[in-house]
């Protein structure tokens, strides 16, 4: 059983049953995935390959990170604000 559409990708004989254009329902059961999953994969990944696929996933690290860094500068960003309000009260 597939945990994640990599895995199935990656597994040649799982591919090639899946794009055989036979019957998704006993191709889907035959690799161990529901049909419900197939779909969901086909609309998330459409026709990607593996060099996609983990293209994909090195992108999603990466915006990941930039968020982190974001989100760790704006609290900053209110942490200053808050202690400038506190030395210097607005009148």
């Amino acid at each position: 059983m597939y945990l994640r559409a990599e895995e199935a990708i990656k597994d040649e004989k799982g591919a090639d049953k899946l794009t055989a254009g036979g019957d998704v329902v006993s191709a889907c059961r035959s690799v161990g995935i529901s049909d419900a999953t197939y779909y969901n994969w086909r609309k998330w990944f459409g026709g990607m390959g593996c060099p996609q696929l983990s293209e994909l996933k090195n992108l999603e690290k990466e915006t990941a990170r930039i968020r982190k860094i974001v989100a760790g500068f704006y609290l900053e960003k209110l942490i200053q604000k808050k202690s400038l309000n506190q030395v210097k009260p607005r009148a």
